[in-house]
């Protein structure tokens, strides 16, 4: 029965976080950080531990960087796994995807048609 619970509370946690609105708040609010876009960029290149990842932050402590990685969750972009006694990241590119495709790909490409009727005016 405990489990159901927790499944329920999980379900929960994402319907109030469900809407695409809300989805895209908790990536902008992520990425809105810079210590939170390198991890990112380590976690690109390849999954790391835990501990590998705070390694590379010797100016915060490890509370602080696991707060950051706690918030990338949040925002979806990264998972992580038990692999014994300790915890493996991995990037998780969808979230960005979907930023990608919602906000950037729209604008980039009416930017593009701006430019070009610029271009065709000036001839």
């Amino acid at each position: 029965m405990s489990e159901e619970k927790g499944t329920g509370s999980r379900r929960g946690d994402r319907a109030e976080s469900g809407s695409a609105d809300s989805r895209d708040d908790a990536v902008f609010k992520a990425l809105a950080n810079p210590t939170r876009r390198r991890i990112l960029d380590l976690l690109r290149a390849e999954p790391r531990t835990t501990g590998a990842v705070a390694a590379e932050f010797p100016d915060l402590d490890r509370t602080t960087v696991l707060q950051h990685i706690r918030v990338l969750e949040h925002a979806e972009l990264l998972t992580g796994r038990r692999v014994g006694r300790t915890r493996v990241l991995a990037l998780a590119p969808l979230p960005i995807k979907r930023i990608h495709d919602r906000w950037i790909g729209d604008y980039a490409h009416a930017a593009v048609e701006l430019l070009a009727s610029l271009d065709t005016e000036a001839e």
